[in-house]
């Protein structure tokens, strides 16, 4: 794999957005959407549904036809969700032509480990991977083996193999000519894309440094049943386990990490140190991840991106990103740039609401699709990943770890075999004694 700190994401002839989405060149199957366009999702819990309801609403002429999730219940669940979600849209937008295009007869609902199969299988021509994490990589792969245009959540993986795999997948899918869009939402927001062209055409100067939060409360747990094996506790609780999310700094702070690698140009950090631990979520039920995380990452330059995220309710909350250059400074989250001498500078945009940003990731999908004209930023994403394991990794060893240490490490966090019964749950890291790779002391 090529050094990133030397490799530019937005190449003057493939740059289509400030997010580094790229475009190659393909005939237009679905030209002006003449044709229907099949979607199939592949895991139907909330955000599955909420980007199953963006994708009928960024294309008027294509039809939800398959759903995927590892439990039936999930499905039913599921679909009910995506309809109500759509009567909702079709209300708020005036239209009438949204509920009716959800078409999911009861031989495309597809349930199991292999279920993903199935779907990718049964016809349908765009894939939604919105799975759990640990998963994606997987899925991933065998939709870009099927050569089908795909929208797939963040973050890509939860390992360096899963990563490995990503990037592979990502590389392949250029040369099918077919669009791959991420979930990283931010990066389709128009304010933050404004701001972006400025920051890199040098308005703060370079950037020395960036000052990077997601502080937060619990999130939700899903109980347990003496009817569930380990591995349908983990995977049904699968934010608490590091296997299949991540852990929380990879599985929802990761919007903050890529944050700053965008504001850094897309380069990764040579190195990263961090510390945190597990104050408040202690409770066997929380499974093995930590509840805060605070990462310092370094780059070539000398530049750092100094990242705190935490997930304990009753304390401060902050979502932010401030970047400080040679010129001047900048609050993303507020849209503000300030020069040197105190000049601010606002994008006309800069009150729309985020909720149209996760719209507009699909409406550049689809039109990328009708086009002939595939986009594809995996390679950002899967980039901006890596710098969140390599931050958690980091941490919990308590030891400076590289980019090239993490990918060299061969860590491999899944299960021999997926299927339903015992599944021995990893210790809750300890720096000092958690090793990189697999995690064993």
């Amino acid at each position: 794999m090529p050094s990133p700190t030397r490799r530019k994401f937005l190449t003057s002839s493939a740059a289509a957005t400030a997010g580094g989405v790229l475009l190659s060149a393909a005939a237009p199957v679905h030209a002006a959407g003449s044709d229907t366009l099949k979607v199939g999702l592949v895991g139907s819990g909330g955000r599955g549904s909420g980007a199953a309801v963006n994708a009928l609403v960024g294309d008027a002429n294509c039809k939800l036809v398959a759903l995927c999730d590892i439990f039936p219940d999930r499905i039913e669940s599921g679909l009910k969700a995506i309809t109500q979600a759509a009567a909702d849209e079709e209300k708020q937008r005036k239209r009438t032509d949204i509920v009716n295009r959800i078409d999911v007869k009861p031989e495309m609902k597809f349930d199991g480990f292999d279920g993903y199969k199935k779907l990718i299988d049964s016809g349908v021509d765009v894939v939604l991977l919105c799975s759990t994490p640990g998963f994606r990589p997987l899925h991933l792969a065998y939709a870009v083996e099927k050569k089908k245009d795909i929208f797939m959540e963040k973050p890509h993986a939860t390992d360096a193999a899963g990563l490995k795999s990503v990037l592979d997948s990502v590389r392949k899918q250029k040369e099918n000519g077919k669009s791959l869009v991420s979930g990283f939402t931010y990066r389709y927001h128009a304010p933050k894309r404004e701001m972006m062209k400025r920051i890199h055409g040098g308005e703060i100067g370079d950037i020395r440094t960036v000052y990077s939060t997601y502080l937060t409360s619990e999130l939700w747990h899903r109980g347990h049943s003496p009817k569930w094996s380990q591995m349908e506790q983990q995977i049904r609780n699968w934010y608490y386990y590091i296997w299949l999310s991540g852990d929380f700094i990879v599985e929802q702070n990761i919007h903050t990490i890529d944050k700053a690698a965008w504001l850094m140009g897309g380069q990764l950090p040579v190195a990263a140190t961090g510390l945190g631990g597990r104050q408040s979520r202690t409770d066997e039920k929380y499974g093995n991840i930590w509840d805060n995380f605070s990462v310092t990452f370094e780059y070539e330059s000398g530049a750092r991106v100094f990242n705190q995220c935490r997930q304990v309710s009753g304390c401060h909350n902050e979502v932010n990103d401030i970047a400080y250059g040679t010129k001047g400074t900048c609050d993303l989250m507020r849209h503000t740039l300030t020069a040197a001498d105190g000049k601010v500078w606002k994008p006309d945009n800069a009150n729309t609401p985020l909720s149209d940003a996760y719209q507009t990731e699909h409406n550049e999908l689809f039109a990328a699709i009708r086009k002939g004209q595939p986009i594809n930023d995996g390679e950002v994403s899967a980039y901006s990943t890596l710098m969140a394991i390599l931050g958690r990794e980091a941490a919990y060893t308590g030891k400076r770890i590289t980019w090239k240490q993490l990918l060299a490490s061969g860590q491999n966090l899944m299960p021999a075999k997926f299927e339903f019964g015992n599944l021995e749950m990893p210790p809750v890291p300890v720096p000092g004694q958690y090793k990189l790779g697999n995690g064993k002391a």
